[in-house]
């Protein structure tokens, strides 16, 4: 019975290096999901590194009034386009690697890479 309790502290402990982050965390200071780059900056200073890209989106809208429904409705495909920005935080050789992943100016996911150096 004591076999199976800790095989599940180990998965456990295993566990939190397979989930994404939603926060940043800089010494004692906390980014959150949805926060400004400007609050990033402020709480964690300047990246080891940074790369942008921009990402394009299409989708087919409907054209018609709403509710109704017709057979051989038009459509029309939209584009939109976002800014994605990664911003690599190397805290030194005792954290890991920090990945702050950014759309349109705001934070949207921290992935954690190899130890820093």
């Amino acid at each position: 019975m004591r076999a199976l309790p800790a095989a599940l502290v180990v998965a456990g402990l295993a566990l939190p290096s397979l989930v994404h982050a939603s926060a940043l965390r800089c010494d004692n200071k906390i980014v959150s999901e949805g926060a400004s780059q400007l609050d990033a900056l402020a709480k964690c200073g300047q990246p080891a590194t940074k790369q942008s890209k921009t990402e394009y989106v299409t989708h087919k809208v409907k054209e018609g009034a709403r509710g109704e429904t017709r057979y051989g409705e038009a459509s029309t495909e939209v584009t939109t386009s976002t800014t994605v920005e990664e911003w690599t935080y190397n805290f030194g050789p005792h954290r890991l690697i920090q990945v702050a992943i950014f759309r349109d100016g705001r934070l949207v996911d921290v992935r954690s890479g190899s130890y820093g150096y």
